[in-house]
């Protein structure tokens, strides 16, 4: 047990050193830890710890590993009672919050911002261990990301039972009642208030995001994801607040919009998407609105950017074009606004502040359904559903792909059949088409090697699937469709 006090000790160094842990309570969070695997002696002596440590991982890890080698728990809970102890460490959500404005009324709220991540990380709440391990690239325009950690749900209704709560508390997996809640390993779950709209929400950080600083704004009321005139509001509160970030909010549409749609809330964060940085085909301008503009934008879904300086110019201009949308029907292009299934249209607004004012568009979508492509005309295609089939959200609309992690293996084992020259197995048979587009690239020229080829082909199925998305394909259709609105070119 001598290890077990040990590792115990160095995680009371860990909190106080990053953790905000103050001496008054360190005997009291160690018999915290104690508590929670009935142990009532201790040997060790934790003024000796020389401790230097700025990541939880190391001492995280030593913590298990000699509890497992005790008897205390097996190997396979230890993602269980390391939230466990680190929410002990952890401070309490009230002097979290209270430190976080602390900060931002000394130093401003996007440092409120950064240290309130940089402690969501250090308490493990964030896996950025983990995230920074997920393979990255950039290819065609696009963010390409394998997350490892994860799960893939190929079947949308599973996506929706994964982050449900059988019992009903919590009513879902992102409202308020789960910070600190034991049921899903929520204990080092921290969050912040955030005004928006003139109502109170609540900021916290994802522990697998998928970009830098991820996070989502929710709110306290546990009420169905919408998106109308009070969202861009909503949206433009928070970019005034921290001019940094991005924020977004997917449509609130089974299929393709957000897995959690029973309840409200945007995501944002500290990195521009590519969408943000594309240029446009076409800029429109309304006598109504002098000073704004619409832009249809060069990307492979369907894209209108509203700027203005005004903030009452973005949401009306907007609140305009998404009722348009969501009323808009054109049978020759598939695009059905609702039937006896259901509504099929609503946009996914997200917005950033930069130079020429609040820049927010809107990404155009329907979840429609058809015979020959029962998971949605404007879904990724069969074709490419080895590679994603999963809601194409927010996130990949705006060029930052999620693809499963079991592609790592996979796809390394076809780069490994393609250097060799040999043929593709008939078990890789869903990944012929990969196989052969990336076979074309590599013997056009070897020395790029099988693995370069195969980002390049990841990077162009992805525009592939952001082109199965747009609802209008040719970019005149989405100029047209402004000007019904009395926008000119």
């Amino acid at each position: 047990m001598k290890k077990v006090y040990e590792s115990i000790d160095k995680l009371i160094a860990y909190a106080k050193q990053n953790l905000n842990l103050d001496e008054r309570d360190t005997d009291y969070v160690k018999n915290g830890i104690f508590r929670l695997f009935g142990l009532n002696s201790y040997d060790g002596n934790s003024a000796d710890v020389n401790f230097i440590e700025s990541a939880p991982d190391g001492v995280l890890k030593e913590f298990c590993d000699a509890c497992v080698s005790a008897g205390l728990f097996a190997a396979e809970e230890s993602e269980y009672y390391c939230d466990a102890v680190m929410g002990e460490l952890m401070l309490a959500p009230s002097s979290v919050e209270k430190s976080f404005y602390e900060v931002a009324k000394t130093h401003g709220n996007m440092q409120a911002m950064r240290w309130f991540y940089d402690y969501c990380v250090k308490g493990d709440y964030v896996k950025k261990g983990k995230l920074d391990k997920n393979p990255r690239f950039e290819e065609c325009g696009l963010v390409i990301t394998i997350n490892k950690a994860k799960p893939e749900f190929r079947d949308p209704k599973k996506a929706a039972a994964g982050n449900s709560v059988a019992g009903g508390y919590p009513k879902c997996s992102i409202c308020h009642e789960n910070e600190g809640f034991a049921g899903r390993n929520k204990r080092t779950l921290r969050t912040v208030n955030v005004q928006l709209g003139g109502e109170e929400w609540f900021w916290q950080f994802s522990p697998y995001g998928y970009f830098n600083q991820h996070g989502i704004a929710v709110n306290y009321k546990h009420i169905p994801m919408h998106v109308d005139k009070a969202t861009f509001v909503r949206l433009m509160d928070f970019v005034d607040n921290y001019p940094q970030y991005f924020i977004g909010c997917n449509a609130p549409l089974p299929r393709i919009g957000g897995s959690v749609l029973a309840h409200d809330h945007y995501q944002g964060g500290g990195e521009i998407l590519p969408m943000h940085k594309a240029g446009a085909v076409y800029t429109l301008k309304s006598k109504a609105y002098k000073g704004a503009v619409a832009e249809v934008l060069d990307w492979a879904g369907t894209v209108i950017r509203v700027v203005s300086k005004d903030r009452a110019q973005i949401a009306d201009i907007c609140e305009a074009i998404r009722e348009k949308w969501v009323n808009y029907e054109n049978v020759s292009l598939g695009i059905i606004p609702e039937d006896k299934d259901g509504v099929h249209s609503a946009v996914s607004p997200t917005v950033i502040k930069t130079a020429r004012g609040y820049e927010m568009s809107l990404i155009l979508r329907n979840n429609i359904a058809s015979e020959k492509y029962p998971d949605g005309v404007f879904h990724a295609h069969p074709e490419f559903h080895v590679i994603k089939k999963e809601s194409i959200g927010l996130i990949e609309a705006q060029g930052l792909f999620i693809l499963p992690g079991r592609l790592e293996s996979e796809l390394a084992e076809i780069e490994k059949i393609i250097e060799s020259g040999a043929q593709l197995p008939p078990e890789y048979a869903p990944f012929k088409l990969v196989f052969d587009e990336v076979k074309r690239i590599y013997d056009k020229n070897p020395s790029v090697g099988a693995h370069k080829a195969m980002q390049t082909e990841l990077g162009d199925i992805c525009i592939r699937i952001l082109e199965n998305t747009a609802v209008f394909k040719d970019k005149s259709q989405t100029a047209k469709f402004l000007e019904e609105l009395g926008f000119d070119l």
